[in-house]
């Protein structure tokens, strides 16, 4: 199963290659694949079950499986300078793949055609942890005339504490808007900034120094919840389709582009209808005939 011949689009360093440019989707093996039950053969269904000595027993032979398959590789093009210079990326994609553990120190490779994906700790019980790039959102707290916008989005990667991008990001708004920034408000793993006003930082759950304007601003700091829900549906936030770090770069900055046009649009509908309706109620509704006696 030899893959195409990939074309040049001159789109290379953004966007990723289809699958049907890389193999041919009508080749017996990936008929197969397709009808092969790989819950089963991955142990997912044990680890679900708790049976983790068979979840193991899957586990080492997936990697016996793998190795087989990177020495019969490594055999076949030994001595073939084109094609070990094709295969050399991804046998050593693969010999990590079969070589790190699940609580190694440092850097794990969990996408083999997307090696800039990181393990996020949510800390959540649903979803204890989430596989992607970090990214980092702002939004005003007053809600404007046509609803909340994104006033900064931005992606961090290497997976950085939270609390170490906070004055960055507080200083890219101000710089980006062009408006000093009276009050912050944040989610409770932003505890320990380092931000430059640290009494102009309120945290989700503070009591001390909580009072009046500032108690009812920091009960709408959840209200940035619904918004990332939006990015990552109506966007393309929850899913990235761009090329390497500097996809995920623009992915975020587009989708949070996307959702401050959407924004505007819906506030540009209403104001329509409301010039609209006055001229339809006077265009529907005929006017009363004056008869004369």
């Amino acid at each position: 199963m030899r893959p195409k011949k990939h074309k040049t689009t001159g789109s290379n360093d953004l966007f990723r290659a289809r699958l049907d440019q890389i193999i041919n989707l009508k080749h017996e093996l990936v008929l197969l694949a397709g009808k092969i039950d790989w819950d089963w053969i991955d142990g997912a269904g044990y680890a679900h079950a708790r049976q983790f000595k068979r979840h193991r027993r899957q586990l080492r032979t997936l990697r016996s499986r793998l190795g087989r398959i990177i020495r019969d590789v490594r055999r076949k093009v030994e001595g073939q300078d084109a094609l070990e210079e094709a295969f050399a990326l991804p046998l050593s994609r693969a010999t990590q793949i079969r070589s790190q553990q699940q609580r190694q120190r440092g850097w794990k490779l969990y996408s083999f055609h997307a090696p800039e994906v990181e393990c996020i700790g949510k800390g959540k019980a649903s979803a204890p942890y989430e596989f992607g790039v970090k990214a980092s959102i702002v939004t005003n707290n007053r809600p404007a005339p046509g609803g909340q916008f994104v006033l900064h989005a931005r992606a961090l990667p290497d997976n950085p504490y939270d609390v170490h991008t906070l004055r960055e990001v507080i200083d890219r708004t101000e710089t980006l808007t062009g408006c000093t920034i009276e009050r912050a408000y944040v989610d409770k793993g932003y505890r320990g900034h380092d931000a430059q006003n640290p009494r102009r930082i309120f945290i989700s759950g503070q009591k001390r120094g909580v009072f009046g304007v500032i108690r009812r601003e920091l009960r709408r700091r959840s209200a940035i919840e619904p918004i990332i829900g939006h990015l990552k549906a109506e966007g393309h936030l929850g899913r990235c389709y761009l090329k390497g770090r500097a996809g995920d770069a623009a992915n975020v900055v587009l989708s949070a582009v996307g959702h401050n046009f959407r924004r505007v649009l819906a506030w540009l509908r209403e104001l329509l209808c409301l010039f609209l309706l006055p001229l339809w109620r006077a265009v529907a509704i005929p006017a009363p005939l004056n008869w004369d006696s």
